[in-house]
């Protein structure tokens, strides 16, 4: 036996490639899953200043980071999960990440709401194709034993990137036009922009084209520094299959096992509360606690976005500690950090000074988020390596269509609905036609009406997100249940 053969026949053991460069690998996947939540959720942190400018209610800015960008996401999924299947997984990403970064940044030259909704579309269909194939090769290079942990540092990009979000999108959304026009003149690059009156530019703007530009050079650093591996190079040498599999022999791979089904929909559920209250997050604290754009990023998204990538590398981390004693605890896990995560968010919602509100929140993210490489591990567990991109996918479509297709909508217009009721009990409807929410952080204490207005404008958001919340304990009911079908449909040599 060749030593080239006898290392292959131990990747189940070793991995595929050396310690080092492994470990290089995920890390360059997991700053590319960040790079991709730092221009998924920028619109977050800049949308009260969107808000303004376009004058939209929250049931647009729902629409806006909802339904359209969802269902793009979910249709370009799966047929790039299958070419991902089919061919170098390396190439899908890189030219992914090219497709997203510059959609990003022209969301920063979007003249109105449509403009808006068509680049965010463009986004969507470039960041479909990072997380299948990404899996898939982590699978390749990492021994089943160390899968869980390395997952759950990959999906670590889903917090790090909203903790980057927050930093680099509040500090840049909250420079003025006029100061950025001066800069780009102070370093010698006035003279790429002609003709533009830096004193009409949003900072919102600018963070996107400044967040989003530098993609297109980290898709070349991927593209030469990381290697294909073979597929299904770190099962044990009985279970390696190299042939791809079809969409409908995948399809009746996973299809047939119904912890797949409930671990989706658990995943699904938790991401339609996540990104509904993530949409409206900063808009909640410049709403409630008079805090401004800047601040509600750095000084309160960060932390955040922190902490709950600190609680999805904690549920990584007990996960495979745990294993030996629990075999089926990535499955069942999720729940317990998701039932204590209910009573935190509401009273989080509901306190009465920024303090307690903070420390809740802080307290319930992190619990919430130690679902995350969960939904990634169950995916991977139960099926063959030639459907796994296709089975991520699949569980990304659901999740995207229910999660992010339907989360900040149904928070925007759950906090309209309470916005109107509320004015309505004031007797101040005809008043509200003229409402100008830009306006509430001067309103006259002695306006009566407008304060009225602006109170009812925070609490319809306060009521929306804490019900919004509740709906993980159908969550964790749903992980629960694919707790107890994991072993049974959990894929070996033998399947």
């Amino acid at each position: 036996m060749s030593d080239a053969t006898a290392a292959q026949h131990q990747g189940h053991i070793t991995g595929f490639g050396s310690k080092g460069y492994r470990f290089y690998v995920l890390i360059s996947l997991m700053l590319i899953y960040t790079l991709n939540f730092i221009d998924r959720t920028l619109i977050t942190v800049v949308a009260q200043p969107i808000i303004n400018e376009f004058s939209l209610s929250d049931s647009q800015v729902g629409f806006l980071s909802g339904p359209p960008f969802a269902l793009f996401y979910a249709i370009m999924g799966i047929p790039i999960a299958m070419w991902a299947d089919r061919s170098n997984r390396v190439m899908v990403i890189t030219l992914c990440i090219i497709i997203w970064s510059v959609m990003t940044a022209l969301c920063g030259v979007a003249a109105g709401f449509i403009w808006l909704l068509i680049f965010r579309i463009g986004v969507a269909v470039g960041e479909a194709g990072c997380t299948p194939p990404a899996n898939s090769i982590i699978t390749d290079y990492f021994p089943i034993k160390s899968r869980a942990n390395a997952i759950g540092i990959y999906s670590m990009g889903v917090t790090l990137g909203g903790v980057l979000a927050q930093v680099f999108g509040g500090m840049i959304a909250g420079i003025q036009g006029e100061d950025f026009g001066a800069w780009l003149n102070s370093i010698g690059l006035g003279g790429l922009f002609p003709g533009i009156d830096w004193s009409t530019v949003g900072g919102w703007r600018i963070a996107f084209v400044v967040v989003g530009a530098p993609g297109v050079i980290i898709a070349a650093i991927l593209w030469f520094t990381v290697k294909e591996p073979p597929r299904g190079y770190t099962e044990v040498p009985s279970s390696r299959i190299v042939e791809k599999a079809g969409i409908f022999e995948a399809f009746r791979e996973f299809g047939a096992k119904k912890t797949f089904w409930w671990g989706s929909f658990g995943a699904a559920l938790v991401a339609f509360v996540g990104y509904g209250l993530q949409t409206f997050q900063a808009p909640f604290l410049q709403r409630v606690y008079d805090i401004g754009v800047r601040d509600a990023a750095v000084y309160y998204g960060a932390p955040l976005a922190a902490i709950a990538a600190a609680g999805t590398f904690a549920g990584g981390f007990l996960s495979e500690k745990l294993s030996d004693r629990f075999p089926a605890v990535v499955a069942w896990l999720p729940s317990v950090g998701l039932l204590i995560a209910v009573p935190l968010y509401v009273s989080a919602f509901f306190a009465p000074n920024i303090g307690m509100t903070f420390g809740l929140w802080l307290a319930a993210a992190f619990c919430h988020y130690s679902y995350l490489g969960a939904q990634y591990s169950i995916g991977t567990s139960i099926v063959s390596p030639r459907s796994r991109a296709t089975t991520i996918a699949v569980l990304l479509l659901l999740v995207s269509l229910i999660g992010n297709g339907i989360g900040p909508l149904f928070v925007g217009m759950m906090s309209d609905m309470f916005m109107n009721n509320e004015i309505a009990s004031a007797g101040l409807t005809e008043a509200f036609r003229t409402f100008n929410p830009a306006l509430c952080a001067g309103v006259d204490p002695t306006d009566s009406s407008g304060a009225a207005l602006c109170d009812a404008y925070g609490n319809g958001l306060r009521k929306s997100m804490a019900a919004t919340a509740c709906f993980f304990l159908a969550a964790a009911l749903c992980f629960f249940m694919a707790g107890r079908y994991f072993m049974k449909d959990r894929w070996t040599s033998n399947t």
